[in-house]
């Protein structure tokens, strides 16, 4: 018997890389505007701290506008900050008060307290860099709040469990949610066990599949997955917990992109996903997002 086969060589155009202008923007309410600009990197560019560092774009000219009160933002560096805006400036990073003056992280903002966030508002970003202007918009919408938190004992577990919660989502509308949550209680130095609000593996939805109804659900301990945690309470928290849950709420455009950016992070590396594009709410050539949220904080103690 004699096997034959055959064969077609297929060539695929990978277009080459283009160095583009990423802006990471975000305005909550009751707080400044904050705004990153960075450029985009090839995949095969060197991933260490100061490769991120010294990607950050300097000189641009930023403003932020709610139609009525136009603001043109101060670029401000982690490393050099006006007196007393510290906690702000942690916060909006991510970075522990502590460590900023070991980064030379620069982004835009103001603590001008007219253009801090309000509910109803809908915010214009406007970016002049390099010669190019870049342009966005993005909404505070009405917050809704959880009607109802709760810790419980996982399974057989007595000791250790979720954060639940009870939310009534409000018919008729799109509505999209973020969670994230920060531990205040302390460790064994009497600092808090979580210096910043983290986000959990995957932090956003929204109510496609649950449009006016009331219901439970929970999230695990981002943090509970530490070297030395048995992986029977892995992502759980352990009785005497004390939590701050931030739950905020987003327009559609500001989900859309969360959404696909956790979905591409979460599949990051495996040849049998599909493939993700991250939508952007940037106008003019940019990558990233201008984001509005409208948080609403709650306490939980983690006690039956």
């Amino acid at each position: 018997m004699i096997l034959s086969s055959c064969t077609k060589e297929i060539e695929i155009d990978i277009p080459g890389y283009e160095e583009q202008i990423v802006i990471d923007g975000r305005i909550e309410t009751d707080q400044p505007p904050f705004v990153l600009i960075s450029k985009s990197k090839n995949i095969y560019a060197p991933t260490d701290l100061d490769a991120f560092l010294n990607g950050f774009v300097s000189g641009a000219t930023v403003t932020v506008s709610d139609g009525t009160t136009t603001v043109v933002l101060d670029e401000m560096c982690s490393d050099n900050l006006p007196p007393g805006s510290e906690p702000i400036v942690a916060g909006l990073l991510g970075v522990p008060e502590s460590e900023l003056s070991n980064y030379h992280i620069c982004g835009y903002t103001s603590l001008n307290p007219a253009i801090f966030g309000q509910v109803g508002k809908t915010y214009t970003l406007t970016v002049e860099v390099e010669g190019q202007t870049f342009t966005s918009e993005t909404s505070i919408v009405t917050p809704t709040t959880l009607n109802n938190l709760f810790w419980q004992p996982d399974g057989d577990l007595t000791d250790y469990g979720y954060a639940w919660a009870t939310l009534a989502d409000i018919g008729g509308q799109f509505d999209a949610y973020k969670w994230e949550v920060k531990r205040i209680n302390q460790d064994a130095n009497g600092d808090p066990l979580d210096a910043n609000f983290v986000e959990p593996f995957s932090p956003v939805f929204n109510d496609d599949f649950f449009d006016g109804l009331t219901f439970d659900f929970f999230y695990d301990n981002p943090q509970g997955y530490e070297d030395g945690v048995l992986d029977e309470v892995a992502g759980l928290y352990p009785i005497g917990d004390t939590l701050v849950i931030k739950f905020s709420k987003m327009d559609e455009a500001v989900y859309e992109f969360m959404e696909k950016k956790y979905t591409q992070l979460a599949t990051a590396g495996n040849p049998f996903a599909t493939p993700t594009n991250i939508p952007s709410n940037i106008k003019g050539g940019a990558l990233g997002v201008w984001a509005g949220y409208a948080p609403t904080f709650d306490t939980l103690i983690c006690q039956p």
